[in-house]
């Protein structure tokens, strides 16, 4: 009997001072991720998993949250980054923290990194804020086969690039990325195109695009992007739906529904998109895709060409009469590395400043200038807040800022790098009620992570990782705005990431908890 007593004393003391979790946030309203209403719940979280939901109040943790007010959300996954260089060099990726987002897909528009496991070994070292996925670029990959060259693939070439891709894939890729605008991929025929696809399926990839066209050639391009989809048996994703130009606006209708008609037809479609009107790429898409092949001494001896040039500037011209632009007064420099004081100004602006008359020929002049020396990074204000609105209302689209990590101060970004979630949230959720809190949510979470085969983020579910943002909703904004783009969202209290508390009280804690999340034809090395 004592030997009984003394064994129930030792089993007694041994739990005073133990916890029953590492993070314990009590009273908060669930919005768990599946579009289901909002619920009143605590959770509880040991190491980097959600191990109880429920009622918790009587249980003890290592740091308590009282969310009592605030919502508790599944952490954000922003579908479509460009983050291969910003993050080994500011791994706090303070710009997304802030708005609420714990996992980004980078390697979009057909750009990712050269080397996966190379890229994954620096992540790892870095010990990001965030967690890390990553998409092959074709870009990348026909670059490194075949340069940057206006040709087609030999059936060597094709092979070569259709075994790199497999190896992207094994080596943790989610997927195979396009950016058919740009070069080399621009001179790629589709057939290329579904070859590194099927490629990509072996492995149970996705196939996301940046379409040929995003103007008057959108439905094209969108056809081209199902077919891609329906030859190589692959889900696609494409990427920042919209459409550009005034002699496109309200073609949203038309886009949307070919979405629609395939989904229908039982063909894996979905898209992204970020909340405003304007996007952000670089100058020489503004040029014939023809005179901006190969390196930058073979751009400036066409562009240093009078009779080229002469043809360049007729085929500028002819795309923005096309597009109802009477000049280039819409197309603003975000990053200009000959002369940072042209950041901020728009080519209409900075054509003035060089004394030239305020003509569109004149403006497709300083155009070529700028892009003969080394080009620059812009913002294109071209698109409609109705189509905005109305591409916001389908449900089978995910949330993508289409940014980096950008140093604070430097240039002037495109604001959806710092509020892309906060504006859905304010904007289309709380003003204009455009969609509900539930449903931006489960676009921002769960229908992400189903994508792109995060199965165990995207949910407030018993035994998935512990990426969550905790946040006021009535606070809850995004303060960055073209004139002023460095400013971070507000009202997020708390974020989560992997277990670890990475914003406490809406400060940093400097604990950075993200990290690789590796496809699903990951084959380790070890």
């Amino acid at each position: 009997m004592k030997l009984l007593t003394l064994f129930l004393l030792l089993i007694t003391t041994a739990g005073i001072g133990q916890s029953s979790y590492d993070l314990l946030i009590l009273n908060g309203r669930i919005v768990d991720g599946t579009g289901n209403s909002w619920y009143y719940a605590d959770l509880g979280i040991k190491g980097d998993k959600i191990v109880a939901i429920g009622k918790l109040a009587n249980k003890t943790a290592t740091k308590t949250i009282d969310a009592k007010g605030l919502i508790v959300a599944p952490g954000f996954i922003d579908v479509h980054g460009h983050i291969e260089g910003g993050i080994i060099g500011r791994p706090s990726a303070d710009n997304y923290i802030f708005d609420g987002v714990t996992t980004v897909v980078t390697g979009n528009c057909g750009g990712s990194a050269s080397d996966i496991t190379e890229f994954f070994r620096r992540v790892d070292s870095v010990k990001p804020s965030i967690n890390v996925a990553t998409l092959i670029g074709h870009n990348t990959v026909r670059a490194a086969i075949m340069g940057r060259d206006n040709k087609q693939p030999t059936a060597a070439e094709q092979q070569k690039m259709e075994e790199l891709v497999e190896r992207f894939m094994k080596e943790g890729a989610v997927g195979l990325s396009t950016g058919l605008i740009y070069v080399p991929g621009t001179y790629a025929k589709t057939e290329e195109v579904i070859g590194l696809a099927k490629a990509a399926t072996k492995y149970d990839g996705i196939y996301a695009s940046h379409i040929r066209n995003e103007e008057s050639g959108v439905a094209d391009a969108i056809e081209e992007a199902l077919n891609i989809g329906r030859q190589a048996n692959i889900p696609v994703q494409i990427s920042h739906f919209k459409v550009g130009g005034k002699s496109n606006w309200g073609r949203s209708k038309e886009t949307v529904a070919m979405i629609e008609r395939a989904r229908k037809d039982g063909w894996d479609v979905t898209i992204d998109q970020y909340p405003y009107t304007a996007s952000s790429t670089n100058l020489g898409v503004r040029l014939p895709n023809w005179a901006i092949a190969g390196t930058q001494d073979s751009i400036n001896s066409r562009i240093n060409n009078p009779t080229l040039r002469k043809q360049i500037i007729q085929e500028m011209l002819a795309e923005i009469r096309r597009y109802k632009f009477k000049n280039y007064g819409f197309a603003v420099v975000a990053s200009y590395g000959a002369d940072s004081s042209y950041n901020g100004k728009s080519i209409s602006d900075i054509n003035k400043l060089m004394g030239r008359k305020p003509k569109a020929t004149q403006e497709a002049e300083t155009i070529l200038d700028m892009i003969g020396k080394g080009g620059a990074q812009m913002v294109y204000h071209s698109m409609n807040e109705d189509d905005v609105r109305y591409i916001m209302k389908y449900p089978f689209n995910m949330t993508g800022a289409d940014a980096g990590v950008p140093t604070p101060g430097r240039g002037m970004p495109h604001p959806r790098a710092y509020g892309t979630n906060s504006r859905i949230l304010a904007k289309y959720v709380r003003e204009e009620k455009i969609i509900s809190l539930e449903e931006a949510i489960r676009r921002m979470t769960s229908l992400a992570a189903q994508k792109f085969r995060l199965k165990d983020r995207g949910l407030l579910k018993e035994g998935m990782s512990a990426d969550i943002v905790i946040f006021d909703e009535m606070a809850v904004a995004d303060k960055a705005t073209f004139d002023n783009p460095h400013q971070y969202s507000i009202g997020f209290k708390f974020i989560i990431v992997n277990g670890q508390l990475t914003v406490d009280n809406s400060s940093t804690t400097g604990v950075r908890g993200g990290r690789v999340l590796y496809g699903p034809g990951f084959v380790s090395s070890n």
